[in-house]
C-alpha cells in the first residue's frame, strides 16, 4: 500500500482537550481532526477529502504555562470587576477601552464613584451622565408619564362603559369608537416616543460599556514533540499534499509552529516475519488492540501493560449549522508491538514503524 509518511517537529504545542475549561489540558498527540484540518488548509481544499491517519510520536517534557482569561459579562456589575468600553458591542471582539477597576471585594461602585481606580476620565464622566440620565427617565417615567397614561386608561374606561349603552349601528356609538381610536393612537405617539428617546440617548450607548473580570488559568504545553504521521488517500489528494506540505505553518495552536523534517511516499507492508516493536506513543485502533492484533507490553511484574482510551475527532458534518463530529475509540500507548500474526496492521519498512490507520 502506497502512503505518505510526514516527520514534524514542534519546540511546544498543545492539542487541547474540548471538554477542559479551568486548566486547558492536551492530548499527547494532536487529534486526527486537528491534522486534517491543518492539511486542508494547507493544501486549499475547499471541501472534505477522505484520508485515514496513523499518528505516533514523543515529547520530552510537559508544562504548565500561565494565561490571563478574560470573561465579558452582558451587563455591568457596579460594585466589581472592572469597567471597560467596547469599541462595538455588537461583534465578539476583545477590542475595549478600559475605564475604571473597582478596588475591594466589595461596598464598591462605579456609578457613584466609592473606591474605583478610574483610567479613563473622560469615559467615566460619560458613563456617569449616562447612568444620570437613566434615574432621570425611570422619574419622568413612573410621575409625568404614568400621570398621562393613567389619564388615556381613565378616559378609555369612561368612553367604553358609554357604549354599552348605546345602539352599535347608532351615530353616537360611531362617534365613541373614533374617539377611542384616537385616544389609542394619541397613547400609542406619546409612549413610542419616550421608547425611541430612552433607547438612542441610554440604551444603545450604554450598551458599549461592560464588566469585565479576569482569572487566571493555565494551559497544558507539551515540549520538543516529533510527530510521524502516514496519510493514506486518494492518488491526488496525496500528491497534493506534498506538493503543498511546507504550507503546514502549525499544529494545534496557531502559535504552535511546526517544522517539516521529512515528506516522502512509502510502500506499506503487512507481512512481518519477526516481531516489530514500536519507538513511539501512539493512537492505536482500539478493536485491533480488544482482539489483540497489536500487543501491550507487560509489566515486570507481570500485569498486563495498559494505555489510554480516548475517543478522538476526525471529521465532522454540519447539523443545524453545528459541526458534528465524527469520534473513532482509540487507545493511547507507548509499550506495543505487532508480530507474525497480527492482522490489519501495516508497517513501513524504512523507517520501522508500525502504522495503524484510523
Amino acid at each position: 500500500m502506497k502512503a505518505l509518511r510526514i516527520v514534524l517537529t514542534q519546540s511546544k504545542a498543545h492539542y487541547r482537550k474540548e471538554e477542559s475549561l479551568q486548566n486547558k489540558m492536551t492530548y499527547p498527540l494532536p487529534p486526527f481532526s486537528t491534522v486534517i484540518g491543518a492539511l486542508h488548509y494547507a493544501c486549499g481544499f475547499r471541501e472534505y477529502k477522505p484520508m485515514d491517519l496513523s499518528i505516533q510520536g514523543s515529547y520530552q517534557s510537559l508544562s504548565k504555562q500561565a494565561y490571563t482569561d478574560y470573561s465579558f459579562l452582558d451587563s455591568v456589575m457596579d460594585d466589581r470587576g472592572i469597567l471597560v468600553k467596547m469599541r462595538n458591542p455588537q461583534l465578539l471582539s476583545s477590542s475595549f477601552d478600559k475605564v475604571a477597576t473597582a478596588l475591594k471585594s466589595q461596598g464598591n461602585s462605579f456609578k457613584n464613584n466609592v473606591t474605583i481606580n478610574i483610567h479613563n476620565q473622560g469615559l467615566m464622566e460619560e458613563y456617569w451622565r449616562l447612568k444620570k440620565l437613566n434615574d432621570e427617565i425611570g422619574q419622568f417615567k413612573s410621575s409625568r408619564l404614568k400621570r398621562v397614561n393613567d389619564l388615556f386608561k381613565k378616559r378609555k374606561k369612561s368612553l367604553a362603559k358609554k357604549k354599552k349603552a348605546l345602539d352599535k349601528k347608532s351615530d353616537e356609538f360611531v362617534k365613541i369608537v373614533e374617539r377611542e381610536v384616537e385616544i389609542k393612537a394619541k397613547e400609542k405617539e406619546i409612549n413610542d416616543r419616550v421608547k425611541a428617546f430612552e433607547n438612542e440617548a441610554y440604551k444603545v450607548p450604554i450598551s458599549f460599556y461592560q464588566s469585565l473580570t479576569t482569572s487566571l488559568k493555565y494551559y497544558e504545553i507539551l515540549h520538543e514533540v516529533k510527530l510521524i504521521i502516514h496519510v493514506k488517500a486518494d492518488e491526488d489528494v496525496l500528491n497534493c499534499i506534498s506538493e503543498n506540505i511546507y504550507g503546514l505553518k502549525s499544529l494545534g495552536r496557531s502559535e504552535d509552529f511546526v517544522d517539516v523534517a521529512q515528506c516522502e511516499f512509502v510502500e506499506l507492508g503487512s507481512d512481518v516475519n519477526d516481531g516489530i516493536e514500536s519507538s513511539y506513543s501512539a493512537y492505536l485502533n482500539f478493536n485491533l488492540v480488544k482482539d489483540e492484533q497489536i500487543l501491550l507490553h507487560e509489566r515486570t511484574s507481570g500485569i498486563s501493560a495498559s494505555g489510554t482510551k480516548y475517543w478522538i475527532n476526525k471529521n465532522y458534518h454540519r447539523e443545524n449549522g453545528y459541526r458534528e463530529f465524527e469520534k473513532v475509540p482509540v487507545v493511547f500507548a507507548s509499550n506495543y508491538r505487532i508480530d507474525a500474526e497480527s492482522e490489519g496492521v501495516l508497517f513501513d519498512e524504512t523507517g520501522n514503524y508500525i502504522v495503524d490507520f484510523n
